[in-house]
């Protein structure tokens, strides 16, 4: 591992190594007016919710490292405390992107972008047609972190109407993320589509806590076979097969390989191992559990 302390870095190379490392980051597609009502549309990755009850959306219009000015985004809403934050997708990251350049003040970025622009309903900024999620907000309060450039500038909306393409709903009206197709930000110039496999899905232990991966064999926590990901999906368990089942288990589904391997520990140790991830692989969670514990089952 390579050591940094920020103090003694340079601003873009702490941008860097944050950017670099964190992401994908949510895209805000932010939609404010000025003190005269004009029209500004840009996006910012320094974005995120943070809150359901009431809805809270927090994104950062920060200060420029290079020169530390600030953009049109943070005055508006100091200006008219009202934003929409929409979401971006594949479909339209490149007229995003458009509308991403730093135009003089007063510049009207829907059309710049080739954007349209509807009215919102509770909030003067004007939502993106294109765009299948949109969300009025209230600015609620702005924190400014800093001076210097670099220093970013806490945004914090209330959301106060949500609106939803039925298009990107499933059959029980939820977001379907494999429909929704959204863009998220990663370092430099790169992006991440959540589209087709780059989507997974991740059963979550919200009522059923696992066993840990402390609870399997010392020689199975430090397999060069077996990976973090097999390990976590043991330890996500939630409860280990008793000595009876094991012991038979290997009786009916391993005795060849005992048999075999009988005389050569290490070996055999590795072939348990890569059995139990091909398990794994198939969803096979307690018998790859079994195949691990017979190992040193009597």
């Amino acid at each position: 591992m390579k050591h940094f302390d920020p103090a003694q870095l340079t601003i873009p190379e702490v941008h860097g190594y944050l950017l670099g490392a964190i992401g994908p980051r949510p895209i805000a597609f932010a939609s404010t007016i000025d003190a005269q009502g004009r029209p500004n549309l840009s996006p910012f990755s320094f974005f995120n919710c943070f809150g359901a009850n009431p809805p809270l959306l927090i994104f950062s219009p920060a200060r420029r490292g290079r020169d530390n000015t600030t953009k049109h985004s943070f005055h508006n809403v100091q200006a008219v405390p009202e934003v929409v934050i929409n979401v971006v997708t594949y479909s339209m990251v490149q007229q995003m992107s458009v509308a991403s350049g730093e135009y003089p003040e007063g510049v009207n970025e829907f059309e710049k972008a080739g954007f349209t622009a509807i009215a919102s309903e509770k909030v003067k900024p004007f939502r993106v047609k294109e765009s299948p999620a949109q969300f009025e907000c209230v600015v609620k309060q702005v924190i400014e972190t800093g001076t210097g450039g670099g220093a970013g500038n806490l945004v914090i909306c209330e959301v106060v109407m949500i609106h939803v393409d039925e298009r990107v709903l499933d059959a029980n009206g939820k977001i379907d993320q494999r429909k929704i197709d959204l863009v998220g930000r990663m370092g430099g110039q790169t992006y991440a589509r959540a589209h087709g496999d780059a989507l997974f899905e991740l059963a979550q232990p919200n009522t059923h806590i696992g066993v840990g991966v402390d609870a399997l064999p010392a020689e199975a926590r430090s397999s060069s076979i077996l990976t973090g990901n097999d390990l976590g999906r043991l330890g996500a368990a939630t409860a280990i097969p008793d000595e009876t089942s094991v012991n038979e288990y290997k009786l009916t589904e391993l005795s060849d390989t005992f048999i075999t391997l009988q005389t050569k520990p290490e070996a055999l140790r590795d072939s348990l191992h890569r059995h139990a991830q091909e398990l794994l692989a198939q969803g096979r969670v307690e018998e790859a559990w079994k195949t691990l514990l017979s190992f040193n089952a009597r």
